[in-house]
């Protein structure tokens, strides 16, 4: 066990090296921190104007400022992250195969699992790294609100996105390992996100058996659950599930490649 655990932190090292020396992770970082500035204070300003708007009018209710903007903002965050995320997974295993060192990971003694798990840890605490600064704005932005923003909408809020984020890439690093185009990789898992959309989609609009049925499949469906500050264990279970499921189609895709080389 010892050794699994020092093989996962090799390659988790690695890999997060790898990342945070990488110009263009940089500009997917720079990128991801423009859109979501802009959305904040985009959804901040609306928020506000729409108040001031219905107590001009008379027509005024109770609103939990801090619990609108925020439940906003984090739906535009799920949107930004499935078009970034692609961009990080895209390189898991194309830029190996393009090096040649993948056919060394496939019959290295690392197994294919602690391969995958490391470079998934790798990925996510960099996607992390990236919603970190965007902590601190939305603290500073709600320090004064009155009522006081609920710590669970914030803490559940973000976890939720990362959860999702280990879901989207855990998918995506299963595409990469299939192609040693990391565009092709990007333009598939791509492809994938259109299609969980698709799946958010129906699951609002159908009715019955079947509606109910994609609303357990949808990402931002259980997604909303946090938004909304609710804790279900089936949530946590459904974007486990997605990860397991990353890992364990991207340890075959590696033990199919090892076969072909054998």
């Amino acid at each position: 066990m010892r050794i699994v655990l020092s093989n996962i932190m090799a390659i988790y090292r690695k890999e997060l090296q790898g990342y945070f020396m990488s110009p263009f992770t940089y500009v997917i970082a720079a990128v991801f921190w423009l859109l979501s500035g802009v959305l904040f204070l985009q959804t901040l300003w609306s928020t506000m104007t729409s108040i001031s708007f219905s107590e001009q009018m008379g027509t005024s209710v109770p609103v939990d400022v801090p619990y609108v903007v925020m439940g906003n903002f984090l739906g535009w965050l799920a949107m930004i992250s499935l078009f970034i995320l692609p961009m990080l997974s895209m390189s898991l295993y194309t830029e190996e195969r393009k090096r040649g060192t993948l056919e060394l990971l496939a019959t290295s003694p690392i197994t294919n699992w602690a391969v995958a798990l490391g470079k998934l840890l790798g990925v996510l605490t960099f996607f992390v790294s990236m919603v970190l600064p965007l902590l601190i704005y939305e603290a500073i932005a709600f320090s004064s609100a009155d009522p006081p923003m609920s710590p669970t909408l914030f803490l559940f809020g973000h976890l939720g996105l990362v959860l999702m984020a280990a879901a989207v890439l855990s998918v995506g690093m299963f595409i990469s390992s299939l192609t040693d185009s990391t565009i092709l990789a990007a333009i598939l898992t791509f492809v994938v996100m259109v299609f969980l959309l698709l799946v958010n989609w129906l699951a609002e609009n159908v009715q019955g058996p079947l509606g109910e049925a994609l609303a357990h499949l949808s990402l931002l469906q259980h997604y909303g659950n946090f938004i909304q500050g609710i804790f279900e264990p089936s949530s946590i279970v459904l974007f486990l599930s997605y990860v397991f499921l990353g890992l364990f189609l991207t340890a075959q895709s590696i033990e199919a490649f090892r076969f072909q080389r054998s």
